[in-house]
């Protein structure tokens, strides 16, 4: 499976942007798909999951409240709504396939190339 991320920009604090994730392929429903953000210096984080049917969705306690993940198999899309943004989330932003709903980055065999997301003060 392919994924492309879209959606990404520059926000003010307290602002929003959703995150698209499209995939390709009929296999895409059969796959959870994560969320993950990288800041500059920093290691690579969970940020969100979702399960195959959309029925079980995890979050990092960082983006909890605030974040929302959610799919359309119909549309081989999964988005992530971020609300209230702060600087801290200002990163890259990449969605990953796997068989479940993991928050363990290396469990996770397919990657897009990632959207970037700045969040200014």
């Amino acid at each position: 499976v392919q994924l492309v991320e879209s959606g990404g920009g520059l926000v003010q604090a307290g602002g929003s942007l959703r995150l698209s994730c499209a995939a390709s392929g009929r296999t895409f429903r059969f796959y959870a798909i994560g969320w993950f953000r990288q800041a500059p210096g920093k290691e690579r984080e969970f940020v969100a999951s979702i399960g195959q049917n959309g029925g079980s969705t995890y979050y990092a306690d960082s983006v909890k409240g605030r974040f929302t993940i959610s799919r359309d198999n119909a549309k081989n899309t999964v988005y992530l709504q971020m609300n209230s943004l702060k600087p801290e989330d200002t990163a890259v932003y990449y969605c990953a396939a796997a068989a479940f709903a993991y928050s363990d980055d290396g469990k996770f065999d397919y990657w897009g190339q990632g959207t970037e997301v700045t969040v200014s003060s």
